[in-house]
Protein backbone atom coordinates (compact mmCIF):
# COMPACT_ATOMS: atom_id res chain seq x y z
CA UNK A 1 0.00 0.00 0.00
CA UNK A 2 1.89 3.48 -0.87
CA UNK A 3 1.25 5.88 1.82
CA UNK A 4 -0.47 8.90 0.67
CA UNK A 5 -0.99 12.57 2.43
CA UNK A 6 -3.42 15.32 1.98
CA UNK A 7 -2.22 18.71 0.74
CA UNK A 8 -3.44 19.76 3.89
CA UNK A 9 -0.70 18.01 6.01
CA UNK A 10 -1.93 15.86 8.83
CA UNK A 11 -4.76 13.69 8.68
CA UNK A 12 -5.02 13.63 12.59
CA UNK A 13 -3.55 13.83 16.01
CA UNK A 14 -3.24 12.15 19.04
CA UNK A 15 -2.31 13.33 22.18
CA UNK A 16 -1.09 11.53 25.09
CA UNK A 17 -2.87 12.72 28.76
CA UNK A 18 -0.67 12.19 31.48
CA UNK A 19 1.99 15.15 31.56
CA UNK A 20 0.81 16.47 28.56
CA UNK A 21 -3.06 18.02 28.70
CA UNK A 22 -3.04 17.61 32.60
CA UNK A 23 -0.82 17.69 35.39
CA UNK A 24 -1.09 14.59 36.35
CA UNK A 25 2.51 13.06 36.82
CA UNK A 26 3.05 14.21 40.40
CA UNK A 27 0.14 12.99 41.32
CA UNK A 28 1.11 9.54 40.06
CA UNK A 29 4.44 10.34 42.01
CA UNK A 30 2.10 10.72 44.97
CA UNK A 31 0.20 8.09 44.36
CA UNK A 32 2.68 5.11 43.62
CA UNK A 33 5.10 6.38 46.76
CA UNK A 34 1.64 6.30 49.03
CA UNK A 35 0.71 2.91 48.30
CA UNK A 36 4.28 1.04 46.66
CA UNK A 37 6.02 2.39 49.66
CA UNK A 38 3.37 1.15 51.93
CA UNK A 39 4.19 -2.24 50.89
CA UNK A 40 7.99 -1.75 51.86
CA UNK A 41 8.89 -0.31 48.23
CA UNK A 42 11.27 2.63 48.43
CA UNK A 43 10.38 4.98 46.11
CA UNK A 44 10.56 8.44 45.64
CA UNK A 45 9.87 10.93 42.47
CA UNK A 46 12.93 10.28 40.59
CA UNK A 47 12.51 6.63 41.01
CA UNK A 48 8.79 6.93 39.77
CA UNK A 49 10.12 8.60 36.74
CA UNK A 50 11.90 5.31 35.65
CA UNK A 51 8.98 3.88 34.93
CA UNK A 52 6.88 6.72 33.22
CA UNK A 53 4.73 5.94 30.15
CA UNK A 54 4.46 2.99 31.50
CA UNK A 55 0.81 0.67 31.83
CA UNK A 56 0.22 0.87 35.23
CA UNK A 57 0.50 -3.10 35.49
CA UNK A 58 3.81 -2.91 34.65
CA UNK A 59 4.74 -0.42 36.95
CA UNK A 60 3.68 -2.51 39.76
CA UNK A 61 5.16 -5.82 38.37
CA UNK A 62 8.23 -3.90 37.69
CA UNK A 63 8.14 -2.46 41.51
CA UNK A 64 7.23 -5.75 42.59
CA UNK A 65 10.07 -7.87 40.67
CA UNK A 66 12.46 -5.54 42.61
CA UNK A 67 10.91 -5.52 46.31
CA UNK A 68 8.92 -8.66 46.56
CA UNK A 69 5.88 -8.12 49.02
CA UNK A 70 3.73 -10.37 50.96
CA UNK A 71 -0.14 -9.73 50.06
CA UNK A 72 -2.25 -8.05 47.05
CA UNK A 73 -0.91 -9.15 43.69
CA UNK A 74 0.83 -6.64 41.31
CA UNK A 75 -2.69 -6.59 39.41
CA UNK A 76 -4.48 -5.40 42.88
CA UNK A 77 -1.93 -2.69 43.52
CA UNK A 78 -2.42 -1.35 39.80
CA UNK A 79 -6.06 -1.17 40.53
CA UNK A 80 -5.46 0.72 44.33
CA UNK A 81 -3.16 2.93 42.54
CA UNK A 82 -5.40 4.07 40.00
CA UNK A 83 -8.49 4.81 42.55
CA UNK A 84 -5.73 6.62 44.09
CA UNK A 85 -4.91 9.13 40.93
CA UNK A 86 -8.48 9.14 39.83
CA UNK A 87 -9.31 10.72 43.65
CA UNK A 88 -5.86 13.31 43.30
CA UNK A 89 -6.71 14.13 39.62
CA UNK A 90 -10.47 15.09 41.16
CA UNK A 91 -9.60 16.92 44.26
CA UNK A 92 -6.32 18.79 43.42
CA UNK A 93 -5.64 17.85 39.35
CA UNK A 94 -4.78 20.81 36.67
CA UNK A 95 -4.80 21.29 32.57
CA UNK A 96 -0.99 21.96 31.86
CA UNK A 97 -0.99 25.25 30.52
CA UNK A 98 -1.14 25.56 26.69
CA UNK A 99 -3.42 22.01 26.75
CA UNK A 100 -6.88 23.88 25.14
CA UNK A 101 -4.72 26.06 22.83
CA UNK A 102 -2.83 22.81 21.34
CA UNK A 103 -6.82 21.18 20.76
CA UNK A 104 -7.83 23.85 19.35
CA UNK A 105 -4.90 24.63 16.94
CA UNK A 106 -5.45 21.31 15.89
CA UNK A 107 -9.31 21.13 15.64
CA UNK A 108 -9.21 24.46 13.94
CA UNK A 109 -7.68 22.28 10.79
CA UNK A 110 -10.32 19.96 11.26
CA UNK A 111 -8.06 17.29 12.35
CA UNK A 112 -9.73 14.24 13.82
CA UNK A 113 -8.16 13.86 17.64
CA UNK A 114 -7.56 11.13 19.30
CA UNK A 115 -6.20 10.59 22.62
CA UNK A 116 -4.20 7.08 23.49
CA UNK A 117 -2.54 6.63 26.82
CA UNK A 118 -1.00 4.33 29.13
CA UNK A 119 -3.35 5.22 31.73
CA UNK A 120 -6.41 2.78 31.79
CA UNK A 121 -9.99 3.58 30.43
CA UNK A 122 -11.30 5.08 33.63
CA UNK A 123 -8.73 7.17 34.57
CA UNK A 124 -9.04 8.68 31.26
CA UNK A 125 -12.22 9.21 31.16
CA UNK A 126 -12.64 10.21 34.60
CA UNK A 127 -9.92 13.19 33.71
CA UNK A 128 -11.03 14.25 30.23
CA UNK A 129 -14.68 14.61 31.87
CA UNK A 130 -13.55 16.24 34.76
CA UNK A 131 -11.98 19.12 32.88
CA UNK A 132 -14.73 19.35 30.23
CA UNK A 133 -12.10 17.96 27.80
CA UNK A 134 -14.40 14.91 26.22
CA UNK A 135 -16.16 16.69 24.00
CA UNK A 136 -13.03 17.45 21.81
CA UNK A 137 -11.97 13.87 20.70
CA UNK A 138 -13.80 11.45 18.61
CA UNK A 139 -11.36 8.52 19.60
CA UNK A 140 -9.83 7.68 23.19
CA UNK A 141 -7.50 4.53 23.40
CA UNK A 142 -6.06 2.57 26.25
CA UNK A 143 -3.04 0.90 26.50
CA UNK A 144 -4.67 -1.49 28.45
CA UNK A 145 -5.91 -3.04 25.40
CA UNK A 146 -2.65 -3.82 24.10
CA UNK A 147 -0.03 -6.54 24.76
CA UNK A 148 2.68 -3.77 25.56
CA UNK A 149 2.95 -0.54 26.61
CA UNK A 150 5.00 2.32 25.77
CA UNK A 151 7.67 2.68 24.26
CA UNK A 152 6.13 -0.53 22.19
CA UNK A 153 3.85 2.03 19.20
CA UNK A 154 0.99 -0.60 19.58
CA UNK A 155 -1.25 2.72 21.10
CA UNK A 156 -0.78 4.82 18.78
CA UNK A 157 -0.56 2.28 15.84
CA UNK A 158 -4.37 1.34 16.53
CA UNK A 159 -5.66 5.07 17.36
CA UNK A 160 -4.49 5.48 14.20
CA UNK A 161 -6.20 2.67 12.51
CA UNK A 162 -9.54 3.45 14.36
CA UNK A 163 -8.91 7.14 13.17
CA UNK A 164 -8.58 5.80 9.36
CA UNK A 165 -5.44 7.19 9.11
CA UNK A 166 -2.27 6.67 7.96
CA UNK A 167 0.83 6.48 10.35
CA UNK A 168 2.57 8.38 8.21
CA UNK A 169 0.46 11.32 8.51
CA UNK A 170 -0.20 11.37 12.62
CA UNK A 171 0.79 14.04 14.47
CA UNK A 172 1.48 13.14 17.82
CA UNK A 173 2.12 15.10 21.21
CA UNK A 174 4.13 13.55 24.06
CA UNK A 175 5.72 14.44 27.46
CA UNK A 176 7.22 11.38 28.11
CA UNK A 177 10.42 9.82 26.59
CA UNK A 178 8.91 6.49 26.47
CA UNK A 179 6.01 8.47 24.48
CA UNK A 180 8.47 9.89 21.91
CA UNK A 181 10.44 6.70 21.19
CA UNK A 182 6.55 4.84 20.69
CA UNK A 183 5.43 7.76 18.08
CA UNK A 184 8.43 7.42 16.12
CA UNK A 185 8.60 3.58 16.06
CA UNK A 186 5.15 4.16 15.02
CA UNK A 187 6.79 6.19 12.20
CA UNK A 188 4.48 8.98 13.38
CA UNK A 189 5.62 12.99 13.73
CA UNK A 190 5.84 13.99 17.34
CA UNK A 191 5.83 17.35 18.90
CA UNK A 192 7.24 16.62 22.58
CA UNK A 193 7.00 18.92 25.47
CA UNK A 194 9.09 17.37 28.49
CA UNK A 195 8.08 17.73 31.81
CA UNK A 196 10.45 20.58 33.86
CA UNK A 197 13.94 18.89 34.51
CA UNK A 198 13.89 15.71 31.59
CA UNK A 199 14.38 17.42 28.47
CA UNK A 200 18.29 16.42 28.48
CA UNK A 201 16.40 12.80 27.74
CA UNK A 202 18.24 11.65 24.22
CA UNK A 203 14.85 10.21 23.11
CA UNK A 204 13.60 14.03 23.00
CA UNK A 205 16.04 14.26 20.36
CA UNK A 206 14.14 12.37 17.78
CA UNK A 207 11.13 14.70 18.49
CA UNK A 208 9.88 16.40 15.19
CA UNK A 209 9.76 19.63 17.37
CA UNK A 210 10.22 20.49 21.23
CA UNK A 211 8.27 22.82 23.18
CA UNK A 212 9.09 24.42 27.01
CA UNK A 213 5.23 24.40 27.67
CA UNK A 214 2.07 24.04 24.84
CA UNK A 215 1.53 27.81 24.97
CA UNK A 216 4.82 27.83 22.69
CA UNK A 217 2.93 26.06 19.72
CA UNK A 218 1.79 28.48 17.17
CA UNK A 219 0.97 28.35 13.55
CA UNK A 220 4.41 28.69 12.24
CA UNK A 221 5.78 26.00 14.28
CA UNK A 222 2.77 23.74 13.11
CA UNK A 223 3.41 24.55 9.71
CA UNK A 224 7.38 24.15 10.17
CA UNK A 225 6.44 20.49 11.72
CA UNK A 226 4.52 20.08 8.38
CA UNK A 227 7.09 21.31 6.48
CA UNK A 228 9.78 19.25 7.76
CA UNK A 229 7.63 15.90 7.74
CA UNK A 230 6.00 16.53 3.97
CA UNK A 231 8.45 18.43 2.07
CA UNK A 232 11.29 17.12 1.23
CA UNK A 233 14.49 19.52 -0.36
CA UNK A 234 13.56 19.70 -3.87
CA UNK A 235 9.68 21.05 -2.70
CA UNK A 236 8.12 17.99 -3.21
CA UNK A 237 5.55 16.01 -0.88
CA UNK A 238 5.87 12.82 0.38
Amino acid sequence: MTDTVAPAGFAASIFDMDGLLIDSEILWHEAEIEILGGLGVPLDPSACRTTKGMFVDEVTAYWHGRYPWAGPTPAEVAVAVVDRVIALVLTKGRLKPGAEHAIDLCAGRGLPLAVASSSPYRLIEAALDHFDLRRHFSLIHSAEDEQYGKPHPAVFLTAAARLGALPHSCLVWEDAPAGVLAAKAASMACIAVPEQGEGHHPAFGLADAVLDSLLDMDDACYERVVAGRFVDATGSRH
